[in-house]
């Protein structure tokens, strides 16, 4: 389930609770987490809402709208031509869920990017990072992105991927890859190597 970064950041603060989707059926699980641009959100509770007098002033406020007529003209845009305001709920399905939402904690690759590995945990490292060159036909590619990022940070992901000879998109996924990894991280435009990362490209020679 997206949760845009307005959002999560007031999952955050607390000053969201509540999300509500158009779902056949429900996608996410009562006890389960989502990564989020604000850190890790949990699903606390999933119920469906059955009739659309049940929604209250509340649930909008909660949920991150001005009010309830706007959380209604998003979940039931047939009843109402009137221009949307606040979250976008998610398209398709018949059914209306309410969903709880709170905060667990940071994302924890923020705090592994910063760590500078071991002798073992570069180990470690490189044979997770194997393990995604050998997920590739066209052979290793992971070293290609970290050394560019290198040696480019703060690039826009177009011209990276035009340096790089790649597809904007598909490339955005590797790197995300990497980031899980804690070897690269996001800036408000391009990349940059973490500390991991720097000392992963360091470790190769």
């Amino acid at each position: 389930m997206l949760l845009p970064m307005r959002i999560a950041q007031g999952v955050r603060d607390g000053t969201v609770t509540l999300a509500f989707r158009r779902w056949e059926a429900p996608r996410v699980r009562v006890g389960g987490t989502q990564l989020t641009s604000a850190g890790i959100v949990a699903f606390d509770a999933v119920e469906e809402v059955l009739d659309p007098a049940d929604l209250t002033d509340s649930d909008a406020l909660a949920a991150g709208f001005g009010d309830l007529a706007a959380l209604r003209r998003v979940l039931y845009p047939q009843r109402s031509a009137a221009p949307r305001r606040g979250p976008r709920a998610s398209k398709g399905g018949d059914h209306v869920y309410r969903v709880q939402l709170s905060w667990v904690g940071e994302d924890p690759r923020v705090a592994l990017r910063e760590e500078v590995p071991d002798a073992t945990e570069l180990d470690e490292l490189r044979a997770a990072v194997e393990k995604l060159d050998a997920s590739r036909r066209t052979g290793p590619w992971t070293r290609p992105i970290l050394e560019w990022i290198r040696d480019h940070p703060g690039v826009i992901s177009t011209e990276l991927a035009a340096l790089l000879g790649r597809e904007v998109t598909p490339m955005k996924a590797d790197i995300r890859r990497l980031k899980a990894l804690g070897l690269t991280e996001s800036l408000r435009v391009g990349y940059r190597l973490s500390a991991r990362g720097r000392a992963y490209l360091e470790s190769l020679g």
